[in-house]
């Protein structure tokens, strides 16, 4: 896979950004928290999208997909995100939780989920990480108790995105405590109406309520809702990890340099002095740098498309595009804080271009948090993926 399309490729461009041509003005603009009136014509775009064919393109045509390699997902993200539109609103589903379900469950459980999945008639929202367990995933201490046909579900989880639109939750829980913590897990699909479900809204620096807490009570699911075998729930979960780092991080790179051609904007616009931020030679610098860094984290993330083209799954290697998304984003954003001076500072309506550099420079902080953290992720690559020894 190269920079460069081919010919099939460069046909699918073109007819993906005609139908953004003759649709992007149906899509709403988000900024932070949207409203509910944001949220049905966010759902309503979705839709939109998936009844184009734009949305799980990579899918199994039996799935709802278009069976087309994973090149062309990024050309079609980078055709949205040059476009200005908002991705999907189930974007845990059609990136996570979907590609989870088509590699590991059953026929009844694609059947019943994905297709509302697509069409966001049905929001997906991610279960993993819990309170007092840092970044170890694995010491989940959520519990799955078989109570005869069903499991009973009781714990805590936080940092989970959409969770207050959510009528699903992939969950990772205990079912054994007496295995070792990787091998005691399981993987459930958690109905998010049923009784005992409490989500709790976690405002963060931007002021949003962007994460949520969930709260599982004696929550009772049939026993069908579990995705693979008792005790496969780490592999199922590691499964969704790699899809978030690789597809999802695809998406999250493209509108990355989307933002990149926005700043170069703001470089070439007089400040309120009067001076050009680009004729800053410490300021220009800084933007070319970034700008190479992008390129080069396209052209990986290209490469980690094609080896899963090839192999059918994703592998670790989409760890180092969330590491180097991570630190771009947060550099841009800084950039971009420095080159607009005192105007970006203020927020809201009444700041410059909406508050959009006041907003984005506060909700990049946590981008080396969520998804995984740096530190972390420095860890995953040098042991699955340069293969280098543990440090004793």
């Amino acid at each position: 896979m190269t920079p460069d399309d081919d010919a099939s490729q460069a046909a699918f461009r073109a007819e993906a950004r005609a139908w953004l041509g003759d649709h992007a003005h149906l899509a709403p603009v988000i900024s932070g928290i949207p409203t509910e009136a944001e949220v049905d014509q966010w759902r309503a775009w979705s839709r939109t999208m998936a009844e184009g064919g734009y949305a799980g393109i990579t899918w199994p045509i039996e799935a709802g997909g278009r069976s087309l390699p994973y090149s062309y997902l990024e050309i079609w993200l980078s055709e949205a995100a040059r476009a200005g539109v908002p991705e999907h609103f189930g974007v845990i589903g059609v990136d996570m939780a979907g590609p989870t379900i088509i590699a590991w469950g059953n026929d009844e459980q694609q059947r019943r989920l994905l297709p509302p999945l697509l069409t966001a008639d049905e929001i997906w929202c991610q279960g993993f990480s819990e309170p007092g367990s840092g970044s170890d995933l694995a010491a989940a201490r959520t519990c799955a108790v078989l109570d005869g046909d069903e499991w009973v579900i009781t714990g805590q989880k936080v940092w989970s995105s959409f969770a207050q639109y959510a009528r699903w939750c992939i969950l990772l829980a205990r079912t054994d405590p007496t295995a070792p913590k990787h091998k005691g897990l399981s993987f459930f699909l958690v109905d998010m109406s049923l009784p005992g479900v409490d989500v709790r809204p976690l405002p963060q620096l931007t002021g949003d309520p962007e994460f949520n807490e969930i709260y599982f009570d004696n929550v009772r699911i049939p026993r069908s809702s579990m995705l693979g075998e008792p005790g496969d729930g780490w592999k199922v979960a590691l499964t969704t990890l790699d899809y978030e780092r690789s597809t999802h991080g695809v998406a999250l790179s493209s509108q990355l340099i989307a933002e990149l051609d926005r700043v170069g904007g703001l470089m070439t616009r007089p400040g309120a002095d009067g001076n050009v931020p680009a004729d800053d030679p410490i300021l220009a610098e800084r933007y070319a740098r970034i700008w190479v860094r992008a390129q080069g984290l396209r052209v990986t993330n290209l490469r980690s498309l094609s080896e899963l083209d090839q192999t059918g799954k994703p592998s670790s290697a989409g760890t180092i595009s969330k590491l180097e998304w991570s630190l771009l984003n947060q550099a841009l954003a800084a950039l971009a804080q420095d080159a607009v001076g005192l105007d970006g500072l203020v927020p809201g309506a009444d700041g410059l271009d909406g508050g959009h550099w006041a907003y984005t420079v506060l909700r990049t902080r946590g981008n080396s948090i969520e998804a995984g953290t740096s530190e972390v992720l420095r860890n995953i690559i040098a042991e699955r993926v340069l293969r280098l020894p543990r440090a004793r």
